[in-house]
């Protein structure tokens, strides 16, 4: 009997696709075929995802791209317009291709989605093949969609999910609280952007019960609360990726020269932009501290790439800062001379800081990621928080500050290292997250 086929769809954006390719990696181990779809605009993004797993998972997993109907390349840097061709182009020719392959290949047994593509479990369902979803946020994410009907009735959003006022919520008495204002849909992109979001997520809820099974990158130790609340969502995180090619080995050389516990890691995701001021007081905040540091910076930042720094920055800091516009990430974090992690709090920044027992300075921006820092400095207690100033700026004297609060405290460093055991301890032999997993390929064998 051949092994089963799987076909992969993640939602088309970086901090979907990795854990997807991270789920596609561990799923290989057990012999499974995989089919991993993208959308044309994202397509080399998934190759370069998948190139750094190695040779043996580019020989395995077969990437497939589908139109997205999309035009400009400024269309498709927006979260709304990405959610649109989601919604109006995707689940048609996604159908036409699992038509295609189950006609003329070995056919589907399973689909895997993501669980913010309900209309993919909708097809599966409709084509007769298993079907599990998959969340690469916390499961306090699911939980607040689940939540949905009630903030509704209590008068917290309207029908809209437009928040009536600004207040802060607890989903339930042992989570953290949510500002109203920064509802994941409530804080991205412009009003239209906010309402399909808004849309897409409603009827997610829906499209979630055609699911055998419901899949998270988390852990029961770090999100309890959110679990109890939601006990059909099965956490099998941390994800980590397979051994891979080296990083930038500059990168690494200069990281082997710092001194342990020294360098500050500043990175911020795929969609973060700054203006020209915040940018210039980062820079600056950096410079103040005296201490060494690895940022990455986007190819498209303000007024092209060396310009933007203040004036006589990079000669002032030589050496004692690398400005990179890439680097493997997992690597740097598990790297000896990383004393923090300034971060914009995705989940998988999160997930791979905690499994690094890496603290966190957090600046988040958008959707998931202001609760995320409430997760980190609240709840967990393995991070701090930027304050703004009147203009809304994250000053050079505030990042300095907090450098030295949270690199100056023990306590950070040593709840960081036990909230890494915890964490790892979830995926070894008789975690709850590998016994998940265990489960879950027992079942898609059956």
């Amino acid at each position: 009997m051949e092994n089963p086929h799987i076909l992969v769809i993640p939602y088309p954006a970086q901090g979907h696709v990795i854990p997807l390719m991270d789920l596609s990696s561990c799923l290989l181990k057990h012999g499974f075929k995989i089919t991993f779809v993208t959308l044309e605009f994202n397509h080399q993004n998934a190759m370069d995802i998948l190139a750094l797993r190695g040779e043996e998972m580019g020989n395995r997993v077969h990437l497939v791209s589908v139109p997205d109907g999309l035009g400009s390349s400024e269309e498709r840097n927006q979260p709304g317009k990405i959610s649109e061709a989601i919604l109006q182009t995707m689940p048609r020719k996604v159908e036409e291709l699992i038509e295609e392959i189950n006609g003329s290949e070995r056919k589907i047994n399973c689909v895997i989605a993501d669980q913010s593509l309900g209309w993919a479990l909708e097809i599966a369902k409709k084509h007769g093949i298993k079907r599990a979803a998959f969340c690469p946020a916390a499961a306090a994410l699911l939980v607040l969609g689940f939540s949905i009907p009630k903030l509704i009735d209590d008068g917290v959003i309207d029908q809209d999910g437009t928040p009536l006022k600004r207040e802060m919520i607890k989903l339930s008495p042992n989570m953290p609280p949510m500002n109203t204002m920064n509802f994941v849909w409530a804080c991205i992109g412009n009003i239209n952007a906010q309402k399909n979001i808004f849309k897409l997520m409603v009827r997610n809820n829906e499209s979630i019960k055609l699911t055998d099974w419901l899949l998270c990158n988390s852990t029961y130790e770090l999100e309890p609360a959110a679990f109890t609340m939601a006990p059909n969502i099965k956490p099998i995180g941390p994800l980590l990726a397979p051994k891979s090619k080296p990083t930038d080995s500059n990168c690494l050389t200069w990281l082997n020269q710092q001194a342990p516990q020294s360098v500050i890691y500043v990175a911020f995701g795929s969609f973060t932009t700054f203006n020209t001021t915040q940018f210039q007081e980062l820079a600056l905040g950096l410079e103040l501290t005296g201490r060494p540091f690895l940022w990455v910076v986007r190819s498209d930042i303000p007024n092209g790439r060396n310009n933007a720094y203040p004036e006589g920055f990079q000669e002032r800091i030589g050496s004692r800062g690398q400005m990179v516009d890439w680097v493997h990430q997992k690597k740097v974090l598990s790297h000896p001379s990383i004393a923090c992690f300034i971060s914009h709090c995705g989940w998988n920044s999160t997930m791979e800081g905690l499994s690094n027992g890496v603290p966190f300075l957090c600046w988040p921006f958008f959707a998931d990621q202001f609760f995320n820092q409430s997760y980190i400095c609240e709840y967990w207690g393995v991070g701090l928080g930027f304050e703004r100033d009147g203009s809304g700026t994250i000053t050079r004297t505030e990042i300095r500050n907090k450098v030295e609060q949270l690199v100056g405290n023990e306590k950070y460093k040593g709840k960081s290292m036990a909230l890494k055991e915890t964490v790892m301890n979830s995926i070894a032999e008789t975690g709850g997250s590998n016994n998940n997993l265990k489960d879950f390929v027992k079942w898609l064998n059956e």
